[in-house]
């Protein structure tokens, strides 16, 4: 492996860009010659042994660099991080580069051997592990602390004076998926596997997951059309009907484990190690040694996080569940309301004012929502995790508890307490179809018509340029740079959890929720599709072997 590294130097620099990094305006310039040459220097030195180069615009240099790496830099990183690769012999093994004529489609002239998200995330390791040595400090910014050991990159972020940094588009494969993903409707699978090698495993399996439960809900809809058409109304077309949800909510989920495992093995994310977590960029705390590693970071007490926990972010969490029940009483005031108008008039209009109340409070429960998640995101950051899967693990505990209650609370009342199967059959349906539409509007069209209006007037802007492709650069890495952040599968997967509550508990009284549940995930493959190669900048490829905690959510 050291003669591996040794043999980097005397290579041709032939490689391709894969990240942007921008910098801050004004940034001093000894702090721009020491951080990048902190990435170009060699391993032994401590450096990430990566390529760097100032993009240049008609405006000048504007502190934008590109990142990237030769193929020989890939394969010896391809090694570091462990990458899982099939071998000649079909077999599934961690690469080497020793060994790397024994690995399938191995070509020293091949320089598809590692997809682009593989490339991708082995740059992203080297930069995020490229660490202080004895630095105290950011040259030129005595206020950005630095210690042996602390993520460079990181401390460049929460100082202000890294911008962002995020992957590149690749133009032509980015051409190549949207034709075969999206470019055409047709009944058919997703292409999983070219979308992994796009985008990587994590928002390959999301969108895997999604087709699946799609896939899932079929039947639940076929069989949900008849006992809606013919209205049966004895009670063991309910029984009946709730036996088979049952089955199918259990089975499903099992069954997804396989597949799961399947794809994951293909991809070669089922046997890779996971790499040590460091602790998360916004964790902080006074300077001690991690008993662990031996390194000086920052340590924060747990009593201190606990006592956050219990005596702040609970009671803040009970008290919004408090108020989301206090909603849902007003609403059933207003359906009260309604009904007693509809009795006394009995007109059209009488008829359709019976909707209203649930309409409202759909779109009040969406509004809540959304709002809460901001109070829960800033919560738990205040707790100050130290690891980025705790502060997930704390996100996703106290978002899901407030939207369970805020979304099913009045259909349990309506069932169990009012015992009306007409009024929850409706309020279910106004509920699924109202925060199908409300969830299409505001996480796909709105971000596409945005980002449309924004690329038209960029587009004005450069009409009169030349094209030649330094200037396509410039201006894909301005249209880019101003795009919206992807935030992760969070909102995508909670979307499903609710859905799937909607129609494992409630569709035994409203048959026709796992009918509306297919096409509202037909047109929402389609959307995130064109959200994330249009709308959202490229998200960091992530490698995984399973949906994570959502498996057990569900």
């Amino acid at each position: 492996m050291a003669e591996s590294w040794s043999f980097l130097d005397t290579v041709e620099s032939n490689f391709s860009f894969f990240f942007l990094i921008e910098l801050a305006k004004g940034t001093k310039e000894e702090t721009i010659a020491w951080f990048t040459k902190r990435i170009v220097d060699k391993k032994a030195d401590g450096g990430a042994q990566l390529l760097i180069k100032p993009l240049v615009t008609e405006n000048g240099h504007e502190n934008i660099y590109l990142v990237g790496a030769s193929h020989l830099r890939l394969l010896l990183g391809a090694e570091t991080v462990g990458l899982v690769k099939e071998c000649n012999d079909n077999s599934m093994r961690t690469f080497t580069y020793s060994s790397r004529k024994t690995f399938k489609d191995f070509a020293d002239d091949n320089h598809n051997f590692l997809t682009i998200a593989e490339c991708q995330y082995i740059i992203k390791h080297e930069l995020d592990n490229l660490r202080a040595k004895n630095e105290r400090m950011i040259p030129g910014y005595p206020q950005a602390k630095l210690y042996p050991g602390k993520s460079i990159v990181r401390r460049l972020l929460t100082s202000g004076i890294l911008v962002q940094i995020f992957p590149l588009h690749d133009r032509e494969e980015l051409k190549k998926l949207r034709h075969s993903w999206y470019g055409r409707v047709r009944v058919g699978y997703q292409p999983l596997d070219d979308i992994r090698c796009y985008f990587g495993e994590t928002i390959a399996l999301y969108f895997g997951f999604l087709e699946y439960f799609t896939f899932a809900l079929i039947p639940m809809a076929v069989i949900g059309i008849p006992y809606y058409v013919f209205a049966w109304e004895d009670y063991d077309k309910y029984v009946m009907f709730a036996t088979f949800n049952l089955l199918w909510s259990t089975v499903i989920l099992e069954v997804w484990k396989r597949i799961c495992a399947i794809l994951t093995y293909r991809w070669g994310t089922l046997l890779m190690k996971r790499q040590f977590e460091e602790p998360r960029p916004g964790f902080h705390g006074v300077l001690g040694i991690n008993p662990v590693t031996g390194r000086e970071e920052p340590v924060y007490s747990s009593i201190k996080r606990q006592l956050r926990i219990y005596l702040v972010s609970l009671p803040f969490v009970c008290l919004c569940l408090y108020f989301s029940l206090y909603v849902m009483m007003i609403y059933f005031d207003l359906e009260q309301w309604a009904l007693d108008y509809h009795e006394e008039n009995e007109s059209n209009f009488s008829s359709l004012m019976l909707y209203v109340p649930s309409i409202i409070y759909a779109v009040v429960i969406e509004i809540m929502n959304r709002i809460y998640r901001y109070a829960a995101e800033f919560l738990t950051s205040w707790e100050n995790h130290r690891l980025e899967s705790s502060y997930q693990n704390h996100l996703i505990l106290k978002v899901l508890v407030f939207n369970f209650l805020n979304c099913f609370a009045s259909l349990f009342y309506i069932a169990f307490v009012l015992f009306d199967m007409k009024l929850l059959r409706q309020s279910l349906a106004t509920l699924l179809i109202t925060s199908q539409i409300l969830n299409q509007f505001a996480e796909s069209l709105l971000p596409y018509w945005l980002q449309k209006r924004h690329s038209k007037r960029m587009k004005q802007r450069t009409c009169s340029q030349k094209t030649d492709m330094d200037l396509s650069l410039a201006e894909q890495v301005n249209m880019e740079k101003e795009m919206g952040t992807y935030l992760g599968t969070f909102d995508d997967y909670l979307e499903l959890f609710l859905q799937f509550g909607y129609v494992s508990l409630f569709s035994c009284v409203y048959p026709l929720a796992a009918v509306f549940a297919v096409l509202n995930n037909i047109t929402e493959i389609y959307s995130d599709a064109l959200k994330m190669c249009r709308v959202y900048k490229r998200p960091f490829a992530e490698p995984t072997a399973n949906i994570g905690v959502w498996q057990v959510i569900f």
